[in-house]
């Protein structure tokens, strides 16, 4: 039994006890199986690293960057929020990056309802490769796009392309409302257990990119009742397909 908890464990799921009862191991606390942890760590063993690390302070986000003249109105910021807080449909993603120590990133979709992640992996931070990106992950996956919520960084400055190309609504949030893009936000700390801050994405791949969502999208979660994202958009969809 412990060799299985280990073993998921190692898939970095949490150890809570709601997550385990898709792996019919119902009969351990997840108080239990933390203090499992810290005494394999005690011993020498590596299984605390695969936990989420504690919360760390923020930084603030794009302090040196300028926002392009009317991108910040009012209207489409009150508009931006409508459709960042709105779980009721499937379709509404939040859109971000997640930065490596060097100039190379990766930009991540996070649909609202179900967590739906996907990933692509930018050379640099330009609003040209945000474009490429997004045609690439909209080709491939063919997921309901109606909204998109980003901050004001200068790489989404291509909107106007986005929305004429995909035919969505493209929204910002407001300056330093990181909670607005709560699930974008959540899901960056999850993507941090496989790029750390420290990590140089450089030479990551776009396979490998493919291989984080994945293994992203198939983790039980605690707030969907321990399904996972890749479940609940595809049940989501079904029922919007037939309804």
């Amino acid at each position: 039994m412990w060799e299985i908890v280990r073993s998921l464990l190692r898939r970095k799921l949490s150890p809570m006890l709601g997550g385990l009862k898709r792996f019919r191991i119902v009969s351990i606390s997840h108080e239990t199986i933390y203090q499992h942890v810290w005494d394999d760590r005690r011993y020498g063993g590596d299984l605390h690293t695969n936990l989420r690390q504690a919360s760390k302070k923020r930084r603030k986000r794009y302090a040196n960057m300028t926002v392009a003249e009317g991108l910040q109105v009012s209207g489409r910021s009150r508009l931006g929020r409508i459709g960042a807080e709105n779980r009721s449909r499937l379709g509404h993603w939040e859109m971000d990056t997640v930065l490596g120590s060097s100039k190379a990133s990766i930009l991540t979709l996070v649909e609202r309802k179900t967590g739906n992640l996907q990933i692509a992996k930018l050379t640099a931070r330009t609003k040209e490769e945000v474009f490429k990106a997004m045609m690439l992950l909209t080709h491939r996956h063919r997921r309901r796009y109606l909204t998109i919520t980003a901050d004001n960084g200068c790489e989404f400055h291509g909107d106007r392309e986005i929305e004429e190309k995909l035919s969505m609504r493209f929204y910002f949030a407001p300056p330093h409302h990181s909670w607005e893009r709560g699930t974008n936000e959540n899901t960056a700390g999850l993507i941090r257990q496989y790029l750390p801050k420290a990590t140089s994405m450089e030479k990551l791949t776009q396979e490998q990119c493919d291989w984080i969502a994945t293994e992203l999208n198939e983790r039980p979660r605690e707030r969907y009742n321990f399904l996972t994202p890749n479940e609940l958009f595809l049940s989501t969809a079904s029922v919007a397909l037939h309804s």
